[in-house]
């Protein structure tokens, strides 16, 4: 397994490897630690880069891979934040917006209202929150980030209160 992982780290893009490596640390088939002492020198240290965006806890490979994207923007990422009144929410980003990765079940009726109760439940303490699917998280990552920029851009400026208490130097829409 480990030689494997090692030449998947060193041959295949990134993220593919990067998923062979989570799915290997989950399952405990075998550690970080254990991979990054196969890895010295100065030539490993790429590989060591992307070892270091394997999560200790991933529910999903969504999440590695949105907690990838958003922390090569430059954007500061907790994963499995407990929020009270909200409970545990998939990432946590800058502080003040909550991202959740949804697979398949969260088109169910049951779990739609759970989410919107959360969200609800996130409005009223500060937190923003939007909502991200496998496509957008495999297939258009560039536009997630940008989207998640935007709207951190948007609380930055104000725009989320009322034009009235919107610093002077931002432009009415």
């Amino acid at each position: 397994m480990a030689d494997v992982l090692i030449h998947a780290l060193r041959c295949l893009p990134e993220l593919e490897a990067l998923v062979m490596v989570q799915s290997a640390v989950s399952l405990a088939l075998l550690s970080k630690d254990f991979l990054e002492s196969k890895l010295p020198g100065n030539r490993n240290g790429k590989v060591r880069e992307t070892l270091d965006l394997v999560l200790p806890r991933a529910d999903s490979l969504l999440e590695v891979l949105a907690h990838t994207h958003f922390t090569r923007a430059g954007l500061r990422v907790q994963m499995h934040v407990d929020i009270p009144g909200v409970g545990e929410v998939d990432c946590l980003v800058n502080e003040c917006l909550i991202v959740e990765l949804d697979g398949g079940t969260h088109l169910e009726g049951k779990q739609v209202k759970k989410d919107q109760y959360r969200n609800n439940a996130g409005m009223r303490r500060g937190l923003l929150s939007l909502h991200y699917y496998y496509v957008d998280v495999v297939h258009h990552p560039e536009r997630m980030v940008a989207e998640v920029m935007a709207v951190l851009f948007n609380r930055e400026v104000g725009r989320f209160a009322p034009a009235r208490y919107a610093p002077a130097w931002v432009p009415s829409s």
